[in-house]
C-alpha cells in the first residue's frame, strides 16, 4: 500500500511546529496524531516507534500526523516536561481537523514520553481511540485513561519497568498487551507492534 508523505508547518503557542503527514491511498476514515519520545534523550518524530505507529495508522486508512515537539528539530521553543508539549499536540490536532475534516474521528497515540503527552491531551481532546506504546508511567504523572485504551509494553522494558506500568493500570482495571522479552524501544519487534495495533482496529468502527 502506497502512503504519500508530506511535510507541514504550523504556528503553535511556542512558535513554529514542523511535522509530516502520512496520507493513505483511500479517503481517510479518521485522523491519527502520533507523539514522539523524550526530547531531552534525543526523541524526535523520526523515532522508529513513532514512525511505525504513523505508518500503521495510514495503512488503516487514517491520515496520520507526526510532529516535533517544541525545541526539537525545526520546531521552536523549549522543553517544558509535558504542559507545553500537550499544547503542541493540541495545535497539530486542530490543524489536522481544519485540513482533513472536523467530522473525522480522532485517534491519539504516543510512545514513551509521547504516551504521557497523548494521555494528557486525551483528557482535553476526548479522542475516539488512544494508543500508548511503553508510556512513561513512573517518570511523569500519567493520568487515568479511557478503559478501551490500547497499551502495549515490553516485558523487559529497561526505561519504564513493566511493574510501573502495571501499578498505574491496576486501579483502572486497564489491560496491557505485554510483548515477552521486548525492551523499551521494541528492537526487532516493530512489525509485531504494528500487527497488534492492526488487530486492535480490525472490525472496529474507527
Amino acid at each position: 500500500m502506497a502512503v504519500a508523505l508530506k511535510k507541514f508547518s504550523i504556528t503553535g503557542a511556542a512558535g513554529h511546529i514542523e511535522g509530516v503527514v502520512h496520507l493513505p491511498d483511500e479517503a481517510p476514515r479518521a485522523i491519527a496524531v502520533v507523539a514522539h519520545p523524550l526530547p531531552t534523550m534525543g526523541g524526535t518524530m523520526d523515532n522508529k516507534v513513532a514512525m511505525m505507529l504513523a505508518r500503521t495508522f495510514a495503512e488503516l486508512d487514517c491520515v496520520a500526523l507526526r510532529f516535533n515537539f517544541r525545541g526539537v528539530g525545526e520546531s521552536e521553543g523549549e522543553f517544558t516536561g509535558g504542559e507545553g508539549e500537550e499544547q503542541d499536540m493540541i495545535a497539530v490536532v486542530r490543524y489536522a481537523k481544519e485540513q482533513f475534516g472536523e467530522e473525522l474521528p480522532l485517534l491519539l497515540a504516543g510512545f514513551s514520553f509521547g504516551g504521557y503527552v497523548a494521555a494528557r491531551a486525551a483528557g482535553f481532546l476526548h479522542p475516539q481511540h488512544l494508543v500508548l506504546a511503553a508510556p512513561a508511567v513512573g517518570r511523569f504523572a500519567m493520568p487515568a485513561v479511557s478503559p478501551d485504551t490500547l497499551v502495549i509494553h515490553g516485558e523487559y522494558d529497561d526505561v519504564v519497568p513493566l511493574a510501573d506500568a502495571l501499578e498505574w493500570a491496576r486501579p483502572q482495571h486497564l489491560p496491557i498487551v505485554v510483548l515477552p522479552q521486548a525492551e523499551h524501544f521494541f528492537h526487532g519487534r516493530l512489525t509485531q507492534l504494528r500487527d497488534i495495533v492492526k488487530r486492535h482496529f480490525s472490525g472496529v468502527e474507527i
